[in-house]
């Protein structure tokens, strides 16, 4: 059964090289329009989902729908739409002495998988992002977030049918373990696979997959305020990048302060008490603390407060006692997504953004910037933290892979 739907969804890859630009861009626009005109049939839909989850849980926030995130993701379809294509782009072109005429030309993936949790949104973003790119696209997402999906998957097979396209270009396998083991190892039918979530699912697909995979990394963000940093920009930068969302993966994780501004650390942190931010803080950050921040928000750090992405109203405060012992500890517990310095001293930002070993490093700036969207990539698959194909935000460009056009006039190889 499965075999069958992914045999479908290759067949339906080989006819989207036939579709012109133009035509896609119209589908996204009425996919948009859709979305919009069905906004409460998929509210509706996701609320199914949320009776099944508690209001408490992380998860809840992303798997949350609403009339104003509906609107977003619209808007996001659209900026798709309107961005160029990044098929047929000439990367490289030579003639070799021989005369043989070489182009490097971007195409296709095929057929791209991804594995994915509570998080509806995907399902547009993703559709979107391999439509434009030309490839065929295998959602998995978890039971979570079935019912929401269902419906999206539906209110696009239906634009799609309008436009003389094969539905299956886009396909929503069962939200079973068994449907996740036969897609990682669709050896023949997905050409990439692409795992969104969190840590245990990365892991558990990097390992048992027998298709290639990008992996989309967990996010265990750092910001460092250095002794040269601006209070003012560094209060903003900490409650932006905690606060705005805590349920998604470019949120702050870990504060580093710098020795010499302990004395600042409460106004740093000040901001937090309005979102009910728990603080996890070592033995001076703690001291530095005490009686600035409330008392039942605030507790010693633990072994395992440092390293662990929260998702959640939490964050981790360090001392350090200096840019190279800030770099140190994020080398031993980031997970290479984004980081931040807070800085008004040129070489230490400088030092910081070479040394530092993440897709993303802000300086004086948080890291909720880390988002495709936000990069003028249009919507994202997510964010890459591996070093090969793609790294950070994979947006148009980075859903496609390249082949070599090789023209010649009868020239043969000498033995």
């Amino acid at each position: 059964m499965i075999t069958d739907t992914l045999e479908a969804v290759r067949n339906a890859s080989y006819q989207l090289a036939l579709i012109g630009p133009d035509t896609i861009n119209r589908v996204l626009e009425a996919v948009a329009d859709e979305l919009l005109q069905h906004t409460d049939e998929l509210l509706a839909a996701n609320a199914e989902d949320l009776a099944r989850m508690s209001p408490d849980d992380p998860k809840y926030d992303r798997l949350k729908l609403t009339a104003e995130r509906l609107r977003g993701i619209a808007a996001d379809t659209r900026r798709v739409a309107e961005l160029p294509s990044p098929l047929d782009i000439v990367l490289d072109d030579r003639i070799l002495p021989n005369g043989l005429h070489l182009q490097k030309v971007s195409v296709p993936f095929g057929v791209i998988g991804v594995i994915y949790e509570a998080r509806p949104n995907v399902s547009f973003d993703v559709f979107s992002l391999c439509f434009k790119s030309g490839s065929a696209c295998v959602l998995k997402g978890g039971s979570d977030a079935d019912c929401s999906n269902r419906a999206i998957v539906r209110l696009i097979h239906e634009v799609l049918a309008r436009f003389d396209i094969d539905p299956h270009t886009v396909e929503l396998l069962p939200a079973s373990r068994e449907a996740t083991t036969e897609l990682l190892g669709a050896v023949g039918y997905i050409d990439v696979l692409i795992p969104r979530g969190g840590k245990q699912l990365i892991q558990y697909v990097r390992q048992h997959a027998a298709v290639p995979v990008i992996e989309t990394g967990a996010g265990v963000c750092h910001t460092y305020f250095d002794a040269a940093g601006d209070l003012q920009k560094g209060t903003a930068i900490v409650c932006n990048a905690k606060t705005r969302r805590v349920s998604v993966c470019n949120a702050l994780d870990c504060l580093l302060v710098h020795r010499a501004r302990l004395a600042d650390l409460p106004d740093l942190c000040a901001p937090l008490q309005e979102s009910h931010v728990r603080i996890y803080a070592d033995a001076e950050a703690f001291q530095a603390l005490q009686g600035h921040y409330p008392d039942q928000l605030l507790e010693p750090a633990a072994d395992d407060s440092f390293g662990t992405e929260f998702l959640d109203y939490k964050m981790a405060v360090r001392t350090v006692a200096n840019v190279q012992e800030a770099a140190a500890h994020i080398r031993a517990n980031g997970s290479k997504h984004s980081e931040c310095i807070v800085t008004e001293e040129t070489d230490t930002a400088r030092y910081f953004s070479r040394v530092v070993d993440a897709a993303c490093v802000y300086t004086n700036a948080p890291t909720s910037f880390t988002d495709g969207a936000q990069f003028g990539l249009g919507a994202e698959i997510g964010i890459s933290t591996q070093k090969l194909h793609a790294r950070g935000p994979m947006g148009l460009r980075e859903m496609t892979t390249y082949k070599w056009l090789i023209e010649g006039n009868g020239q043969v190889r000498p033995r």
